[in-house]
């Protein structure tokens, strides 16, 4: 099934995020962790994570694009249990079970993003804060056909 990895083109999540994401760890979108927050909240670092920072499951740092990949079933229950403890520890979740519900949500959501776009594309994420609250906007880049199989090499017989 498809699912989001992170992706870094360059350094520059590592300058403008709390905490950046590895390179190749599940993501999900990660609104959650701004739910607490106010609107004047939002300066510097925390708000460069809000507005674009998908979250990488396993460091649960930021990332700016995500890109798609198929995952097994084994990867995505350890993503539950794995997500599920960070909502216990981080969020105070009253239980192991009611975590792992609020992260197969978590999961859900990411997976249902995924399921109509190829792999190897990438998605961007915008979040908005709006009167009526959160607002998210998605933005599919689609794997570009002329760079999957581009030549940059030419090999020449000198004889």
């Amino acid at each position: 099934m498809k699912f989001a990895k992170t992706i870094r083109f360059d350094k520059s999540d590592l300058n403008i995020f709390p905490l950046a994401s590895e390179e190749g760890e599940l993501a999900v979108v990660g609104t959650f962790n701004f739910y607490n927050l106010k609107q004047q909240d939002l300066n510097g670092k925390i708000k460069q994570a809000f507005s674009n920072g998908f979250m990488g499951c396993n460091t649960f740092g930021y990332s700016t694009f995500v890109s798609l990949v198929n995952i097994s079933k084994k990867e995505l229950q350890q993503l539950k249990i794995d997500l599920g403890k960070y909502l216990v520890d981080n969020f105070g979740a009253p239980t192991k079970e009611m975590a792992e519900k609020a992260a197969t949500e978590e999961i859900n959501f990411m997976l249902d993003l995924c399921k109509n776009h190829e792999i190897g594309s990438l998605l961007s994420l915008t979040r908005t804060w709006e009167d009526e609250g959160i607002k998210e906007k998605f933005r599919n880049l689609p794997k570009a056909d002329s760079c999957a199989e581009q030549k940059i090499w030419t090999f020449v017989d000198e004889s």
